[in-house]
């Protein structure tokens, strides 16, 4: 198979859709001869700051000297950056051989009577298997949806359970109360292994230390309230943390001290399992995270910032961050949201902040709500709204709007931010 074809071949399986649970990925792997099994993993799950989180860690590794492979979802700019080693992505060969390979046998659970892997569980075997030619010392693996169903569960070999921020999302597939949703993010601790939390409501925090004590993990807390000397920015962030002075993160949003603080905790459970990670490899690793797509900074005067608030806990940081950063700031929104999410609250949590809203539609997604959708919406709530034909047409606007002390922000589904990305970065 050539790029194009496997590209092709990857479009075609997504009407396979999304089926929870673990026996199409554990007999795809069995036949990739489980490359999970030669692999340590430190495993994220959580409803918002997995990727943030992820970057942090698997970045302060590679400053440590590790092999580290990333696994994350969805994708910025293109597909290849799901499945990383030290920050770069997987090579289109390695991407097509992996994908013929995987496809084989595939074809040959269907013919079998299987049901045929999804696409989800075709780029967690096509990950495991890359993560094992490169001999990775470590994979950061993000959960996709949920925890315990999910296909990246297949895993036994995890070193660290890491819990991000848990609220409500997915609840056809997770549950419909705050429990049911810790209890599934909370499936991904294995027996004997380290667990790392961030400090969550109290339900989630009670199913997260039952689930701990049943498996015999110890439980760390990470709780943003013991980082000291906090100084909030848009371009960098500094803060002092167990004896740690000015700590420095480039990742915008105040809901980052809380990711950086939970990287650190991960970081000190690795410690403690014998990975040699010094004070200089953890303020390296934090200082040179990148992640685009969440309140990233794409150019000043005006600001034009992007993040993929897609959800009700993600647009309330927004909104804080917006409260925080830009009070008094006459800013101009361009939303993208898939029609799935909680939309309603995405745009209730909002568009008091915006004084000007331009919708778009996510591109190439079936799950996209049309821009005129969105916008009608909106008019609801807020009457200085516009429906825009296209991505490039929405920026055009957002940028004629704007004057130079201006605030302009992208959110929503990240499906569409990288392709806004790129459109903007064209412009400077």
């Amino acid at each position: 198979m050539n790029y194009k074809e496997t590209m092709e071949y990857l479009e075609s399986i997504q009407s396979y859709g999304i089926v929870p649970g673990l026996e199409s990925i554990r007999e795809l792997c069995r036949r990739l001869k489980s490359p999970q099994d030669s692999l340590r993993f430190v495993h994220i799950a959580g409803t918002n700051g997995k990727g943030s989180t992820l970057a942090y860690v698997s970045t302060i590794l590679k400053s440590a000297g590790y092999r580290v492979g990333r696994y994350i979802s969805p994708a910025i700019f293109e597909y290849r950056e799901r499945i990383q080693v030290n920050g770069r992505p997987i090579t289109k060969t390695a991407l097509c051989r992996g994908v013929e390979l995987v496809r084989q046998y595939c074809d040959e659970m269907a013919a079998e009577g299987f049901h045929h892997p999804t696409p989800f569980e075709v780029e967690t075997a096509l990950a495991f298997w890359y993560f094992r030619e490169q001999k990775c010392d470590i994979v950061v693996l993000e959960a996709g949806m949920g925890g315990l169903t999910d296909a990246t569960n297949l895993i036994t070999t995890t070193m660290v359970a890491v819990l991000a921020s848990i609220s409500m999302d997915h609840m056809k597939f997770l549950g419909n109360t705050l429990e049911e949703i810790a209890a599934q993010k909370a499936g991904i601790i294995k027996t004997g292994c380290r667990v790392v939390s961030m400090k969550q409501s109290p339900p989630a925090m009670e199913v997260i230390r039952k689930a701990a004590e049943k498996k015999g993990c110890s439980l760390q807390i990470a709780d943003r309230e013991r980082a000291a000397h906090i100084r909030y920015g848009v371009e960098k962030q500094r803060f002092d943390y167990q004896g740690m002075k000015g700590l420095e993160i480039r990742l915008a949003g105040k809901f980052q001290i809380d990711n950086a603080v939970l990287a650190i905790e991960t970081v000190n459970a690795l410690q403690e399992l014998g990975f040699q990670i010094t004070e200089k490899a953890l303020r390296k690793g934090l200082a040179d995270t990148v992640w685009q797509g969440r309140f990233s900074v794409l150019s000043k005067n005006p600001y034009f910032i992007v993040d993929g608030a897609h959800n009700e806990d993600a647009a309330r940081k927004l909104a804080n961050s917006i409260e925080f950063y830009f009070t008094n700031k006459r800013i101009i929104y361009i939303m993208g949201i898939l029609k799935d999410k909680e939309y309603e609250k995405i745009i209730g949590l909002t568009h008091q902040y915006a004084d000007q809203i331009i919708t778009v539609t996510p591109p190439d997604n079936p799950r996209a709500m049309h821009a005129y959708e969105l916008a009608q919406e909106i008019v609801k709530v807020h009457p200085q709204v516009t429906a825009a034909d296209s991505l490039e047409e929405a920026v055009e606007m957002s940028c004629l709007l704007a004057g130079k002390d201006d605030v302009i922000i992208a959110f929503g589904s990240l499906s569409y931010l990288g392709r806004l990305i790129k459109i903007v970065e064209n412009r400077l």
